[in-house]
């Protein structure tokens, strides 16, 4: 079975491993990643599995790198990426990484909860500076007026009072700040529950003060309240407070304030020296911490991935007992990745490796390379390829690039798009090392060859059409010699007959003759030839991907299929759409300039095929009427492909419901509708081939033997295209197997009936979708006409008028800008939107149209166990 025409023939296996050894061999099968493990504990709680314990270790370990990364990026940090990819730790190396990251973690916080407090303690001191400052400027500019001040706003007359002096009556203030989002809803409330019997001025402090914790800007105003009494002073305090305004304890005396500020400033010195110590602190830890962080979070999330892996085995002994898929020939590479595991771990016991026989589809596997894989993405995301089926991916890489050229046919548009794909093509290592975030742009570096490809055969198509940025180009000289006489050259349209002015000896050499970009009816003919050539585009890669029929009922030794499935749809489609076809081509072949004036009108030929009529030549008054048959025999030929195409229905229709009920009454035994709905799902190729570098031994198996102790001779029975062994067959299968056999027994009618409207919409869907199909390929014609325009558009409305202008000095500078604008436009209509819509539709036309005929995509990938997400993973938050 090849790697890429078919998926890789995949082996099912048992796999004992001894519990001292599993951790390093399941470590290595991580570092090869071609080992698909099966869950054989889903029915156990994620908390009851034997390795819950550490996967909780290795959870606190990401929490702890997870805050150190979060501090290394909060500084502006950025964690290197040296595509290191160290190897999973020992188990015992895992306490030696708890207390590193424990010791690291404890030290950050601690350093960090250092910072804050002088941070809180910086800021409140800058703040007590500033309120200082603040209040003695207004002392002393309006320490005299207040209580008249004071009087004038309340509106209540008060006993002359002194600041400083206590008396009964004395005048307090309480001064702070508080943010100034707040101050208009401050000083409502004030006044509200003071009742506009306090004093209160703000003002805005200029300097911008920084939040400890967030490290957000906050912008803050002092404010003064004067007040008299006891209950007023409670209440301005709890107003203060409510909106978490901060009150300084500012003394009354002018001589006190100054000596406090002098207080204020030398701690504030003392206190930016302590800052400056603590933060290189902080960031010397960080550095530290910033080398190792991309290997240690690669190494603890592989420490997990083991883990994970471990706990789907199942635990036996002293032993683990795991079942896997794995490519065939990858035998030899697993053999020597458990080899390795068991010297690292000291194990004396080989791994043993059984292989098993069961029901279950192997997954979908192709070893692809890079060219090839952005091919298989865009077929794998229709429809995983059924295990053994043949893979689209092969044709696509040829048959997508150039149904999107004939779309996109344009020399200078493909030029641009293969320039590009070729750039990110030549610095794919450079460009994929970066890992870059934007979604958009990975997308098209995923898509490189596929955009080269695009851009390569959009080059040639737009050489077929003669098509250079909406102009042709002259190399070869045309074939149009026109004799034009005197009298034609003052008329404005000079009509050329091909009789006389074009030699149909030779044609231009290659693609659409330069003069057709200056005929009047230059849209006509580009419509008749665009048109017809995606009928005949379509038609061929529909036959082709019925053709490919064969070789997955060969496969999968469906022979009958050939017969009864593949032959009547390549006759229904190659009868009516097939023949249509032909007669285009042989209209092109058998009619040139001479007999044109006699050309037949191939649709009413062809409407005229369903009515069964036809108009011989010989009795015919007209001899050139395009109704007349064409050519010898035409009626003859046209009833016979038209009953062929008819009587194909019935045989796709009856044939294989009868073939299928016949043969399980043969066997003796009710009918059960899965035998026909589900033959697609095949296991591996021959199971008695013996896996390439083992031998078979009936006992126990080493390391890389395989135990092919099953009895087959006279055991093997094929049903569905499944291998299935009853010596093989567990109790459990045996007994689901009775009772599937008495659910379905004696319902022989309801698994016909099944069968029946199984094969009916098939036929349906097949005989209606060649029809829809074969118009829905127009759309090359449309699309490629739709570019042809806009491009035109741009060229005639956009750079022709910049040509137009007159002027040496003038024009040029106008050339350069309108050039610009055309170019831009160019980029952003033609390649990127044009060539966009170009691509869905080509998308369909593969998904619908080619992968219909013969492709059932109802498989599942195969996920092996690998650290390559690890690897590809930016940050701790990518992990799911």
């Amino acid at each position: 079975m090849g790697s890429l025409f078919r998926t890789e023939e995949m082996r099912f296996c048992q796999m004992f491993v001894q519990t001292e050894a599993a951790y390093h061999c399941i470590s290595e099968l991580g570092e090869l990643g071609l080992v698909q493990f099966k869950d054989l504990n889903t029915n156990v709680n994620s908390f009851q599995r034997t390795f819950v314990n550490e996967i909780r270790r290795c959870e606190e370990m990401e929490r702890k790198l997870r805050y150190t990364e979060k501090e290394i990026l909060k500084e502006g940090m950025k964690i290197p990426d040296n595509r290191e990819d160290p190897k999973a730790p020992a188990p015992k190396e895992m306490n030696d990484l708890e207390v590193e990251f424990e010791k690291m973690d404890t030290e950050l916080r601690q350093v960090n909860t250092n910072n804050e407090a002088l941070k809180q303690n910086f800021l409140e001191l800058t703040e007590l500076r500033e309120v200082l400052n603040k209040t003695q400027d207004y002392f002393r500019m309006y320490g005299s007026d207040i209580q008249h001040m004071m009087e004038e706003e309340t509106g209540v007359p008060h006993e002359e009072a002194i600041i400083g002096r206590q008396q009964q009556a004395a005048l307090g203030f309480f001064v702070g700040t508080v943010l100034r989002e707040k101050v208009p809803v401050f000083e409502r409330v004030m006044k509200f529950i003071t009742h506009s019997t306090v004093f209160m001025r703000t003002e805005e402090i200029e300097r911008t003060f920084k939040d400890p914790i967030t490290g957000d800007d906050l912008h803050k105003s002092m404010f003064i309240v004067f007040y008299q009494g006891d209950q007023l002073r409670n209440k301005v305090k709890k107003v203060c407070e409510g909106m978490r305004g901060t009150i300084y304890p500012v003394p009354d005396s002018p001589q006190e304030r100054n000596t406090m500020l002098q207080g204020v400033n030398t701690r504030i010195s003392d206190l930016e020296n302590v800052l400056t110590q603590s933060n290189e602190h902080r960031q010397r830890v960080l550095r530290n911490a910033q080398k190792e962080l991309r290997s240690w979070t690669i190494k603890v999330e592989k420490i997990k991935a083991i883990y994970h892996t471990l706990n789907m085995f199942k635990v036996h002994q002293n032993s683990l007992h795991a079942e896997c898929w794995f490519p065939a020939k990858a035998i030899d590479d697993i053999r020597r990745a458990l080899n390795t595991g068991e010297k690292v771990s000291n194990s004396t016991i080989p791994t043993v490796i059984q292989p098993m026989h069961t029901n279950e589809s192997p997954p979908s596997y192709y070893n692809c390379n890079r060219f090839v894989k952005g091919f298989q993405n865009i077929v794998d995301a229709y429809g995983m390829s059924t295990y053994g089926e043949v893979n689209p991916a092969p044709y696509t890489c040829i048959t997508f690039p150039f149904l999107f050229a004939v779309m996109f046919g344009d020399a200078g548009h493909g030029l641009i798009m293969f320039l590009f794909g070729l750039f990110l093509v030549i610095k794919e290592k450079s460009i994929g090392s970066k890992r870059i975030a934007n979604e958009i742009a990975n997308t098209f570096f995923g898509g490189r060859y596929i955009i080269m490809m695009m851009g390569a055969f959009s080059i040639y198509t737009g050489i077929i059409y003669n098509d250079f940025f909406s102009k042709s180009v002259n190399i070869f000289g045309s074939q149009w010699h026109p004799v034009i006489k005197q009298e034609e050259w003052e008329s404005d349209d000079i009509q050329l007959n091909p009789v006389t002015s074009h030699y149909n000896v030779t044609a231009y050499p290659i693609g659409i003759d330069p003069i057709w970009q200056a005929a009047m009816n230059k849209i006509l003919f580009l419509n008749s030839l665009k048109m017809k050539m995606a009928i005949i585009l379509g038609v061929i890669h529909m036959l082709f991907g019925i053709c490919l029929q064969i070789f997955n009922h060969v496969h999968f030794k469906n022979y009958i299929d050939i017969f009864i499935r593949f032959i009547p749809e390549f006759l229904f489609l190659g009868c009516l759409f097939g023949y249509l076809v032909a007669t285009v081509i042989y209209k092109w072949l058998m009619f040139d300039g001479t007999k044109s004036h006699c050309a037949p009108a191939l649709l009413i030929h062809y409407i005229n095929m369903f009515m069964f009529k036809y108009t011989n030549p010989d009795t015919a008054i007209e001899k050139c009427d395009p109704d007349l048959m064409y050519y010898k025999g035409q009626d003859g030929v046209q009833y016979a492909m038209f009953f062929i195409a008819i009587f194909s229905v019935p045989v796709l229709l009856i044939v294989k419901p009868v073939y299928v009920i016949c043969k399980n009454k043969r066997k003796g035994h009710d009918f059960s509708d899965h035998a026909a709905l589900i033959s697609h799902e095949i296991p591996p190729a021959n199971p008695l081939a013996p896996i390439p570098g083992t031998y078979v031994n009936h006992g126990a198996v080493e390391l890389g033997q395989v135990n092919m102790s099953y009895e087959y001779e006279n055991a093997d029975e094929i049903r569905n295209g499944r291998f299935v062994r009853e010596e093989a067959k567990p109790p459990a299968a045996i007994e689901e197997g009775e009772e599937h056999k008495g659910e379905h027994g004696g319902h022989e009618e309801h698994g016909t009936g099944e069968v029946i409207i199984h094969q009916a919409i098939h036929t349906i869907e097949f005989c209606l979708g060649c029809i829809s199909h074969t118009a829905s390929y127009l759309r090359l014609w449309a699309l490629s006409l739709a570019h042809a325009q806009l491009s035109e558009v741009l060229w005639s409305m956009v750079l022709r008028l910049s040509l137009k202008m007159a002027g040496r000095y003038v024009g040029s500078p106008i050339i350069f800008v309108i050039f610009f604008i055309w170019a831009n436009l160019t980029v952003a209509i033609l390649l990127l939107m044009e060539g966009l819509s170009a691509f869905l539709h080509t998308l369909r036309l593969h998904w619908v149209e080619f992968n219909s005929k013969f492709y059932m995509g109802e498989g599942y990938a195969f996920t092996p166990f690998n650290f390559k997400h690890i690897l590809n993973m930016q940050s701790l938050e990518d992990i799911s």
